[in-house]
């Protein structure tokens, strides 16, 4: 039985990580949740798991929630999130908080001699330098939760890094792989909102849809496995069923597949090294029938480039990419940017900003803070 603390239970991987929590009770048990705004779905969560402690956003959403939970302790805020992540009955903290709020508490679990198990992209586009460093200090393993990540772990495992050729991530190309470059100015939030594969929570959906999403696990990829950047490469693969590949010297190529379902890399994540049975995700090859892959277009996707160019000067650059985008599809779901602005803002901002090599966790968080502030100056927010 492991202990898992699973921070961001009500997004879209915290949901499906209390799906494979139901599937696997006797392998698994939530004993902490966390939760941004959402008290009635955490509320709900926390009478079916019966975790030591949960923790929300704000006191007046704890204060809400104390009566509807038989004795269940709550907490809130930073505070909580850090009470959580160093809760002494945990093996894992899973980490699924959009944005930069999970880097924190990465930390203070890896500090607490916790494995982590990561699906926020920030933390290692942010700081992985960082968190890779500390992870080995304190002799704990950083598991990967992203379907593509997962699948590079699964096929590197039992392999020594100097017979890696490359990592190849694959990507879905998202919902305008065919469509013409020209039209990308009037894309509404509701075409970009609207993924041929998988269903998530708006930031990342909108990231799919740029391949922003692809370019930030670019650089997570160079991080989680002490890879190049240079070595890490893109595939575009629509059907979703090969999840990534890694390429070997003498030119094998292993891949791992399965049918679209992020409970199956959550699963892995959880139960690893062991695989635990489950009748979730069943794939059927020849009704599939066929996989295809071709090359991103970098003139239509950008991103791709400015990420690898933030990953290959690396210091406070990824910092500043993730920011600058962040703030850009925040602009673009509240139409106050077109589509293709988000690309133009990002690559702006980053043209702006003079690099910190090797810099601090505090240094990183400047960095954060001065692409954001850039960014709506870029964009005419104010």
């Amino acid at each position: 039985m492991k202990n898992i603390v699973l921070l961001g239970s009500t997004g879209s991987i915290g949901t499906s990580t209390a799906m494979v929590a139901g599937d696997l009770l006797g392998d698994i048990r939530l004993v902490g949740l966390a939760a941004g705004s959402n008290t009635e779905l955490l509320a709900s969560q926390a009478l079916q798991f019966r975790p030591e402690l949960v923790s929300i956003g704000s006191p007046e959403k704890a204060a809400e929630l104390r009566p509807r939970l038989d004795g269940i302790r709550v907490a809130s805020g930073d505070e909580g999130l850090i009470e959580l992540a160093t809760l002494p009955s945990a093996d894992i903290v899973l980490i699924a908080i959009v944005g930069t709020a999970g880097l924190q508490p990465a930390l203070a679990a890896i500090r607490a001699g916790k494995d982590i198990a990561v699906a926020s992209k920030e933390i290692l586009v942010m700081a992985g330098e960082t968190v890779m460093a500390e992870a080995r200090k304190h002799g704990v393993r950083v598991l990967p939760v992203d379907s593509e990540h997962s699948a590079i772990f699964q096929c590197l495992e039992g392999r020594a890094p100097e017979s890696v050729r490359r990592l190849i991530l694959t990507a879905s190309g998202g919902p305008f792989r065919e469509t013409p470059i020209g039209e990308f100015a009037g894309i509404t939030v509701e075409q970009a909102l609207k993924h041929p594969s998988w269903v998530m929570g708006r930031k990342i959906t909108i990231d799919s849809a740029t391949m922003f999403n692809k370019g930030l696990e670019m650089i997570e990829a160079r991080w989680l496995f002490d890879v190049p950047m240079p070595q890490v490469d893109v595939v575009v693969h629509p059907q979703s069923v090969v999840h990534s590949m890694v390429e070997f010297v003498d030119g094998s190529i292993v891949a791992q597949l399965s049918t679209p379902d992020m409970c199956l890399p959550i699963q892995y994540a959880l139960t690893w090294p062991d695989r635990a049975a489950s009748d979730r995700v069943q794939t059927d090859l020849a009704a599939i029938g066929r996989l295809d892959f071709e090359a991103p277009d970098l003139a239509r996707f950008p991103a791709l480039g400015q990420a690898r160019r933030a990953g290959e000067i690396g210091g406070t650059l990824p910092a500043v990419l993730n920011a600058a985008n962040e703030i850009a599809v925040d602009a673009f779901c509240e139409q106050q940017t077109s589509f293709s602005g988000i690309g133009d803002a990002v690559g702006q901002v980053m043209d702006r900003h003079e690099v910190i090599g090797q810099p601090t966790l505090g240094e990183i968080l400047e960095a954060d803070a001065w692409a954001r502030e850039t960014a709506r100056n870029v964009l005419g927010l104010g």
